[in-house]
C-alpha cells in the first residue's frame, strides 16, 4: 500500500489558502516505492476545489485533505514532477492528467476516505479537471 511520510501541517494564509509548513512525501503504488511525490514546505493549496454548493457533502477540508494537497501540486505543475521517472516521461497531457487523478484516488484510499466519497471526488476531477490542468 502507498504511504505518506508525515501528517499534513499547514497554516492558513487567506480565506481559502493554506501553506504547507512541513514537507512530506507521498509514495505512489506501494510504501517506499521508487516513485514518490515530494510536497515541499511552502507549497500553497486550497485543499479540495469543491464548488460551494457542494460543501455540505464535500467540504474543502476533510479526511481527503492531504490527498487534495498532493493533487493540487500535481495539477499546478501539469504533472511535470512525475516526468523525472522514465515510465512517465513520454505520457501525453491527457495521460498525465489521468495519472494525477489516479494518484489522487489512490491517496484517498490510503487515507481511508469512504469509497463513495473518493469515487465521487475522483469522477468530479476526471470530468472537470481538464479545465484547469
Amino acid at each position: 500500500m502507498s504511504s505518506f511520510t508525515e501528517p499534513l501541517t499547514v497554516t492558513k494564509i487567506g480565506s481559502r489558502r493554506w501553506k504547507v509548513e512541513r514537507a512530506f512525501r507521498y509514495y505512489v503504488g506501494s510504501e517506499n516505492s521508487n516513485v514518490f511525490i515530494e510536497v515541499p514546505q511552502g507549497t500553497t493549496t486550497d485543499f479540495a476545489s469543491v464548488p460551494q454548493p457542494f460543501w455540505i457533502l464535500f467540504p474543502p477540508d476533510g479526511k481527503y485533505t492531504q490527498a487534495a494537497v498532493v493533487h493540487d501540486l500535481l495539477y499546478g505543475c501539469g504533472g511535470e514532477v512525475l516526468r523525472f521517472y522514465p515510465q512517465y516521461e513520454n505520457l501525453s497531457k491527457e495521460e498525465m492528467r489521468k495519472l494525477c487523478d489516479d494518484i489522487f484516488l489512490e491517496a484517498m484510499t490510503v487515507l481511508e476516505v469512504p469509497k463513495w466519497v473518493r469515487k465521487t471526488m475522483y469522477h468530479a476531477v476526471r470530468m472537470f479537471g481538464r479545465f484547469v490542468f
